[in-house]
């Protein structure tokens, strides 16, 4: 081109190197869906952390039953749901697409099953509730099951979301792969 304070080529506006400076569009991808799965991730952690002190308050009997109630059984095999979620932050350094693959295998094992399983459990409680209007567990003088239907509910969709984000993003990471494998 030119030196700093010489005289351009001939022919140029010195612009034509732009072309060279576009990141490609599935790298792109990739660091967006990276952020949003990062969000959803943190995301589940604080439900996960509220759902672990409703239990360590319930076992450990901080607080009276009246104002937090026992667990419900499908919380204990939803504690797991965490793994899935440090095995989708460890597969973003390096892409390693293994990770990604066997964190939306085990978000489905792990964190989506006990969730569909939680419904199952708590809708004659539910159904209690709405035909008769009687609770019989509280969560700060919430019917539990209303509260446990909330969470199941987010719970449920930041899951679907992450699944969602991590097949588009194992999309992305597949085209990269197959560009380098052409070149």
């Amino acid at each position: 081109m030119a030196s700093r304070g010489g005289p351009r080529a001939a022919g140029t506006d010195g612009s034509d190197f732009q072309h060279r400076e576009r990141v490609a569009s599935h790298y792109q991808m990739s660091v967006a869906l990276k952020s949003e799965i990062k969000k959803l991730i943190y995301t589940h952690v604080g439900i996960w952390l509220l759902l672990l002190a409703q239990m360590c308050v319930g076992h450990l009997k901080l607080l009276p039953h009246d104002q937090v109630a026992m667990p419900y059984q499908w919380e204990y095999p939803y504690l797991l749901s965490i793994l899935p979620s440090l095995l989708g932050l460890l597969s973003f350094p390096r892409n390693n697409i293994s990770y990604l693959v066997l964190s939306m295998i085990s978000t489905g094992l792990f964190s989506v099953a006990p969730l569909i399983y939680g419904a199952m459990e708590m809708f004659p409680m539910a159904q209690q509730l709405y035909r008769h209007g009687k609770a019989y567990r509280f969560i700060f003088g919430f019917s539990a099951v209303s509260v446990m239907y909330l969470v199941v509910l987010v719970a449920a969709q930041v899951h679907g979301w992450q699944l969602y984000y991590s097949k588009k993003l194992l999309d992305s990471w597949f085209t990269s792969t197959q560009e380098k494998k052409k070149k």
